[in-house]
């Protein structure tokens, strides 16, 4: 039987809109310095833990990781991967079909509207009411947990059991 694999999906918290900032370099706003670090608490409650990440390189998502990560009891290995800044569905299959055989939990840290296109692409099939909720929105600090049984690089639309649907959020 082929092993389970989990792909945890976290769009990054609520970030800033400083004038005069590229939108690569534009930083978390207030909500999402509180967010993200509820979004690191879920993951760990969750058993959520993964064993590699791989996050956008825009200052919106490090900056979610780091925080995120400050939560978590061990810091797992990260790659700031270039190609999830601004990625579509596919681009990110790609990047996401290229991971190591040996990881079985893989957080993917990147951006909209491709993550929401990357989840409804791949889950074939969902628990609750997860799909309807991911087809309505996926906003700042969501996280979906879609799982199957096979390899990263044979992943394929539909493949997917979309398991969790969470948007953590930190006190005010």
């Amino acid at each position: 039987m082929s092993p389970l694999r989990r792909l945890v999906v976290l769009r990054h918290a609520k970030s800033a809109r400083p004038e005069g900032v590229p939108d690569h370099e534009r930083p978390l706003a207030p909500r999402g310095m509180r967010d993200a670090p509820a979004a690191g608490r879920w993951l760990a409650e969750a058993d959520c833990l993964p064993d590699l990440v791989l996050c956008s390189t825009a200052r919106r998502t490090r900056q979610t990781w780091e925080l995120a990560a400050a939560e978590l009891g061990s810091t797992p290995p990260v790659r700031y991967e270039p190609r999830l800044y601004a990625a579509d569905d596919q681009t990110i299959l790609d990047v996401v079909r290229e991971v190591p055989a040996d990881v079985g939990t893989l957080l993917l840290i990147g951006h909209n509207p491709g993550l929401q296109d990357l989840i409804l692409l791949l889950a074939g099939e969902a628990l609750g009411g997860t799909m309807q909720r991911a087809q309505t929105k996926f906003p700042t600090s969501a996280i979906a947990v879609l799982t199957w049984r096979g390899t990263w690089s044979a992943l394929a639309p539909g493949a997917a059991l979309l398991t969790d649907l969470a948007v953590p959020r930190g006190q005010r």
